[in-house]
């Protein structure tokens, strides 16, 4: 909160535009020769955020901007005595609905019980008995072996946007059946997924979310993909990573210790996109 004189929030913005450049310098290169990449292009289309928005540096909802900020022609920022910052009352009228369902989503998923017992299987579950994966990539353990680790397990996948990608066969096999009204009853801070929709939850949150929180949960959720990926039934090594084997003792250990490390880096994300939605609430109700 506050005003940043030009030279302050000029150095933010330089400094913002470095880093998102050199975040998404790979995907970009790619995309120029027509590459795909299994892993990392699921940030980009999975979750629509293109590079240009993670270059884009807001200040946040009440940061106000001096001087004449390249902010003051964009969709809801206003200028009110010299300053520039975010319009609140015209972002709540336009997302307000929607910033509402983020914090209540985000608040239940903070309060309810976190759970490490999932293994990443939800991977699994989405090629169970099928003859089409969803990626193209080899498995690791092939297709009987694959099944076989299904049918060997429970599976306690919390997350709706997994359990929906779940072959027929694998839906009726999940602890608890899931559907989107009941999301905020089920999400939960243990879940590699619920950490990763941070990146699209602070997305949607646009202007009132500052550009250096963004990149922060857009390298969660790259962080987040790799341990999806690499717990996954596929095998990725021949893209450089390794290989989290949930099927084993030592795998399972791993994928719980390098899960509750993302939970960890998560919680405060989450408690300060929360933070921004009440902020700008306030801001609009006293406006």
């Amino acid at each position: 909160m506050g005003v940043l004189a030009v030279v302050d929030w000029q150095d933010r913005r330089n400094r913002h535009r470095t880093r998102a450049e050199g975040l998404v310098a790979d995907h970009l290169a790619r995309r120029s020769r027509g590459e795909k990449h299994p892993v990392f292009d699921f940030l980009f289309e999975y979750y629509p955020v293109r590079p240009a928005h993670l270059k884009r540096w807001h200040p946040g909802v009440g940061v106000w901007l001096s001087g004449e900020p390249e902010h003051a022609g964009w969709r809801d920022y206003h200028r009110r005595d010299g300053l520039v910052g975010v319009d609140a009352a015209a972002f709540w009228e336009r997302r307000g609905t929607t910033a509402t369902y983020i914090r209540n989503l985000l608040l239940r998923t903070a309060t309810n019980p976190p759970h490490f017992d999932c293994f990443g299987l939800h991977e699994w579950a989405m090629v169970y008995h099928s003859g089409s994966p969803r990626h193209d990539l080899p498995l690791r353990l092939g297709r009987a072996g694959t099944d076989e680790v299904v049918d060997s397990h429970r599976l306690r996948c919390t997350h709706f946007d997994a359990y929906r990608f779940f072959t027929p066969p694998a839906k009726p096999l999940n602890l608890t059946v899931l559907d989107r009204e009941s999301q905020p009853d089920n999400d939960q801070a243990g879940c590699v997924h619920a950490t990763m929709d941070l990146y699209k939850w602070a997305s949607k949150l646009g202007p009132l979310v500052p550009g250096e929180l963004f990149l922060d949960t857009f390298e969660l959720a790259r962080d987040a993909r790799i341990l999806d990926m690499e717990a996954s039934p596929y095998d990725v090594r021949d893209h450089g990573f390794g290989v989290v084997a949930i099927e084993t003792p030592a795998g399972k250990a791993e994928y719980v210790e390098r899960q509750r490390g993302l939970a960890e880096r998560a919680k405060p994300l989450r408690d300060r996109l929360v933070n921004l939605i009440s902020a700008a609430e306030h801001i609009r109700l006293r406006s």
